[in-house]
């Protein structure tokens, strides 16, 4: 099953599953990307073959004003969430994220977006009160990175890109993105940023998910300087950061 990764969180843990008919059996997560949001979870063996959908794996086919729908039903069927199925068009495609005017509502992370032929192109990544800020994974992360993460591996690339090179990872959040690990001898370290703490813009550009924070890194040349808004317990401060060029390993 493809999922979100800040759903499943770590590989290893049980999950519970509950099928159409009511059923519910015990899935256990996989690995995941944390920069892109990016998961997968393993179902047990069943008597016979699970049924399934297919997933477009033409990435780089899909064009904005695509349409689109989105499923949202966590827990199973609730008249006061409204309608389970959301259709919209794709408003922004990216490397790694897909974002469209769907509807979306807390409880969807994780979920499907589909095209009009029922092939899966997306998964719910994160949901905002503005449609402008639903983002979804693409297909591209789970393609990418599929043997690693069936293994249960965790795939983090540290930012890296064609571009340049920041050195820290990040997971979304409702108030920006928390810093989940930074690099040694990394760009991030070198300007003081700590672990747990969560950035709330960049060049006061509110990012929305981990995969455009890098994306916005990899866009610009090693050796410039970018401004984050940083907040902690200790209240909010701005750090410069001077990027550099990705390490070879």
């Amino acid at each position: 099953m493809l999922t979100a990764a800040h759903v499943t969180d770590l590989p290893g843990k049980k999950v519970k599953v509950i099928l159409p008919s009511g059923k519910t059996v015990e899935a256990e997560s996989l690995g995941l990307d944390s920069t892109t949001d990016a998961a997968m979870l393993q179902l047990p063996a069943p008597a016979k073959a699970w049924p399934f959908i297919n997933i477009n794996r033409e990435v780089r086919e899909l064009k904005l004003g695509d349409w689109c729908f989105a499923l949202g039903h966590p827990g199973g069927w609730d008249k006061a969430r409204g309608s389970v199925l959301r259709v919209g068009k794709l408003v922004k495609i990216s490397a790694n994220m897909l974002q469209s005017d769907c509807v979306l509502m807390g409880g969807d992370s994780g979920g499907a977006l589909f095209n009009l032929a029922g092939e899966v192109i997306g998964i719910n990544s994160q949901i905002w009160r503005g449609r402008e800020q639903n983002l979804h994974v693409s297909m591209a992360p789970f393609l990418r990175s599929w043997e690693s993460m069936k293994k249960g591996e965790v795939v983090s690339t540290w930012n890296l890109g064609s571009g340049a090179w920041i050195g820290l990872s990040t997971q979304g959040s409702d108030d920006g993105l928390i810093v989940q690990a930074v690099a040694p001898d990394s760009p991030a370290m070198k300007a003081g940023l700590k672990d747990g703490e969560t950035i709330i813009s960049l060049n006061n550009q509110r990012l929305a998910a981990p995969a455009e924070f890098s994306e916005a890194i990899h866009a610009r040349a090693a050796g410039e300087i970018v401004t984050l808004k940083v907040r902690n317990a200790k209240g909010e401060r701005m750090v410069e950061v001077k990027l550099a060029k990705r390490p070879k390993e």
